[in-house]
């Protein structure tokens, strides 16, 4: 499959995610070079032409703008500044990360705003085909003036420098680029900048967090209805006459998936002893519907943020413009991502609450969901993993784009943090996958105490063949090993 970049067409996340999915090859459409070649040579022609001093193009950068580089120097300019940023740290981004950034800055690209040449262009197209995805480190990015730190990383490789994965292998660039006889590229004027600028790093982490947190909220609606069966719940919360009096949508499409993912049981339609369930149960079409809706606010900003153009400054070339802006400050994404955090991070609160409902020896549930409690712990440090996992998703989710430390000499002086928003998001939706395989586990194990009588059919066939993975708990054994298991078998449950 090809995918074809076009300035005139709109990229949305399932887009990307198709093209993930689907391994599919990227390229550039007509327009897309006509306005990369187009741009590139404007600036040429305005650079020869004006006397006066453009931002990043001949100066230097930041608190330094006011620095006048020499013609003679403006390559050597903008390979010191790819070198001088790469300062990253910490744990290296994921590959499957780096993918994602590696596509949008390439989308970036399309709009003919940045000025870069049709070499660096298809060099960065040549490395996403190629799997060849650099070495980018987490830390590092204010998340204004752009991902510097880890578009730096990103950008190494241009020269030949840094490291870079190739079809899954770490090597050097150096290495590589002999092995497929290639040349560093020649940064012209304000590409380096161009390269270094951007919300990227940020952009693809929320990318990629709103693909999972999407699969998360069906994998919730699913595993939140297998322990309504298995604890006796009743149906009467997830009427669609009640949703209507509250219409969120989010709400309404929650109480739908769950009276879908029931219909057809024989635990549902039992009579009940008990008037009310616990709000773990009875308002999963508040909470999960919540989320719903919060994801869907954040993907429009994401949405929005991939599908513009983010390095600074901007050129305008059919304007006789360029601008130095803002484009790249993460505010938006920094408050978006810690929005998300937050909301998918209440999916694993509820969750956990209705796991300690399953083992706690209720509704004819034996304590701690073995058959001989006392002898056996049965499931009751499962459930301790999940409410350690949900405290440190709390302590998480404090926001980032509340805080801003001052950079630059102070040219700098208010910064979004969005990448430490973004980083953290990923490590929350990461919790949550344990969280809900932990519920998932208790609850298939306390659905077995329900026999004979079935839940719905496709609940039955989901546990059925969780059951080839995982069997029914009868004495103690080593729990990491199943929780594991089942999250694995979660993470590929899609319905």
């Amino acid at each position: 499959m090809i995918f074809t970049l076009n300035p005139k067409k709109k990229i949305h996340i399932a887009d990307i995610e198709k093209v993930i999915s689907s391994h599919a090859t990227l390229s550039f459409s007509s327009e897309a070079l006509k306005k990369i070649k187009s741009c590139r040579a404007w600036l040429d022609k305005k650079q020869q032409a004006q006397k006066e001093p453009i931002y990043g193009v001949n100066t230097g950068f930041g608190s330094l703008c006011n620095v006048v580089i020499a013609p003679n120097e403006l390559q050597k300019l903008q390979e010191n500044l790819v070198k001088s940023h790469a300062c990253g740290m910490g744990d290296e981004v994921p590959q499957e990360i780096v993918r994602i950034m590696l596509f949008l800055k390439i989308c970036n690209f399309i709009h003919g705003k940045s000025a870069v040449s049709v070499d660096t262009a298809e060099r960065f197209l040549f490395f996403y085909n190629q799997q060849i995805f650099p070495v980018v480190y987490q830390q590092g990015s204010l998340g204004a003036s752009g991902d510097l730190a880890p578009l730096a990383h990103l950008t190494l490789p241009l020269l030949g420098l840094g490291e870079v994965y190739h079809k899954g292998k770490k090597t050097s660039t150096q290495n590589l680029y002999k092995k497929l006889k290639l040349k560093p590229i020649a940064l012209q004027s304000k590409e380096g900048l161009a390269l270094l600028n951007g919300t990227q790093f940020m952009s693809a982490y929320g990318t990629w967090c709103l693909i999972k947190s999407r699969h998360l909220n069906s994998l919730a609606d699913f595993t939140s209805a297998i322990s309504v069966d298995a604890f006796l719940g009743r149906i009467n919360p997830f009427s669609e006459l009640i949703q209507k009096v509250r219409p969120h949508k989010g709400q309404i499409n929650t109480a739908a998936a769950i009276r879908q993912h029931l219909k057809g049981s024989q635990l549902i339609t039992q009579k009940k002893e008990w008037v009310q369930d616990p709000y773990s149960f009875r308002c999963i079409p508040q909470v999960h519907g919540a989320t719903k809706d919060a994801l869907q606010h954040v993907q429009e900003i994401i949405e929005t943020e991939i599908n513009s153009v983010t390095d600074n400054p901007t050129v305008f070339a059919e304007e006789n413009e360029i601008i130095s802006g803002g484009n790249f400050h993460g505010q938006p994404l920094a408050l978006g991502l810690d929005y998300l955090a937050i909301a998918i991070a209440e999916l694993g609160n509820i969750s956990e609450r209705r796991t300690y409902q399953l083992i706690s020896g209720l509704r004819g549930l034996p304590p701690f969901l073995v058959a001989k409690p006392g002898i056996n712990s049965g499931f009751m440090i499962p459930q301790y993993t999940a409410a350690s996992i949900v405290s440190q998703n709390k302590q998480l989710c404090t926001p980032a784009s509340i805080d801003s430390i001052v950079s630059s000499n102070g040219q700098e002086d208010h910064v979004s943090m969005g990448a430490n928003a973004a980083t953290k998001c990923y490590k929350v939706i990461d919790n949550v996958y344990k969280i809900m395989a932990i519920e998932f586990m208790n609850a298939a194990q306390a659905l077995t105490f329900r026999k004979p009588a079935k839940s719905s059919p496709i609940i039955e066939k989901t546990v059925s063949e969780y059951r080839k993975k995982v069997p029914f708990i009868e004495n103690d054994t080593i729990m990491y090993i199943e929780i594991e298991k089942t999250l694995r078998f979660v993470k590929n449950l899609y319905l």
